[in-house]
């Protein structure tokens, strides 16, 4: 398949009126350039792995339209056939009328052609074996060094719909995971995405591990995850469904059945979550709580504590809150 990309060099500023007006003329699915920082919301709202900020905001912006281009060379834009130099002219109109009320810089536009636009191979670039503490964390694509022979290895590839265990919200659940777990442990792991907590878990040792997630992309992220980690199936059992809502989902998981429950999710989910949880967790079970921003840490604390449960321990990690509590023996 082949794409055409029209790339264009503006300013950070200029990003959302160009892409909305872009829209108008057919070009969608905007990827953006630049340098600009996230903010805590945004970050709490995307809550995925990202590469690490490390170059300064310069103000510019790119931002490239992808048109696949058909067998016969023609392009097709808002359900009609096109060809490349009447969509170019369309974009260039639409650069000069934004120009005439707001700065847009340069407002070049270069256009080539490419192949095959593969997304998730294109985090290679990005994505290196890491540490969390003295675990390694690394993608099919490359090798344990001999330095690191013996360490307890994460093998995981980044995908579209999970993270990889880059995020500090993951980073914090993992070590309180490890103070708590123990060879008896029944864990269960609300949003499990990939898996990544309840494999370690059991790796760390625990008996058990149940996950729920209401993406159904989770069954083969998590079943993947589990064959390159060596992890019996037989030792993690998945659910898809929503175990706030749903009776059917939480009674399939069971009731006070769990040493820890873990869930790794937003702050703004976890409120009315922890409730409902405290009834899956056994006597003197651990909940491990993150995803919660710093601002909501006192938000959740009053949760945790309002749904009967004592508060252990609170751990940070940059903007990131993990709050641990327990259940009455």
């Amino acid at each position: 398949m082949k794409w055409v990309r029209f790339r264009i060099k503006t300013v950070t500023e200029a990003e959302d009126m160009i892409i909305s007006s872009l829209y108008d003329i057919g070009l969608e699915g905007a990827q953006i350039e630049d340098k600009v920082p996230l903010t805590a919301l945004e970050k709490e709202q995307m809550f995925v792995d990202i590469p690490p900020e490390s170059q300064e905001d310069d103000g510019i912006a790119y931002l490239s339209f992808f048109v696949e281009k058909k067998d016969d060379g023609s392009l097709e834009v808002l359900g009609e056939p096109a060809d490349v130099q009447t969509v170019l002219e369309k974009v260039r109109q639409e650069l000069e009328t934004i120009r005439m009320f707001m700065d847009i810089g340069e407002g070049s536009v270069a256009v080539d052609e490419t192949e095959d636009i593969d997304w998730i191979n294109n985090w290679k670039q990005y994505f290196h074996q890491f540490y969390i503490d003295d675990i390694l964390v690394i993608p099919s694509w490359e090798r344990i060094k001999p330095e690191d022979t013996g360490k307890l290895v994460l093998h995981i590839d980044p995908g579209t719909a999970f993270g990889t265990g880059m995020h500090e919200t993951t980073q914090l659940c993992i070590r309180q995971l490890r103070k708590h777990i123990t060879g008896d442990t029944e864990l269960l792991d609300v949003g499990t995405g990939s898996g990544i907590l309840a494999i370690l878990s059991l790796m760390f040792g625990a008996k058990h591990a149940v996950g729920t997630d209401l993406d159904i992309c989770a069954v083969e992220a998590v079943a993947q995850n589990c064959q390159v980690n060596g992890i019996d199936p037989a030792q993690f059992e998945l659910l898809i469904g929503n175990i706030i809502t749903d009776k059917e989902i939480r009674d399939k998981v069971g009731y006070e059945r769990y040493d820890i429950v873990v869930a790794n999710i937003l702050a703004d989910v976890l409120v009315p979550l922890t409730p409902v949880i405290v009834n899956q967790l056994k006597p003197g079970g651990i909940y491990i709580t993150s995803g919660i921003i710093d601002d909501k840490e006192q938000t959740v604390v009053d949760a945790v504590k309002a749904a009967g449960l004592k508060v252990l321990e609170i751990t940070c990690q940059g903007e990131w809150v993990s709050v641990t509590a327990q259940k009455e023996k």
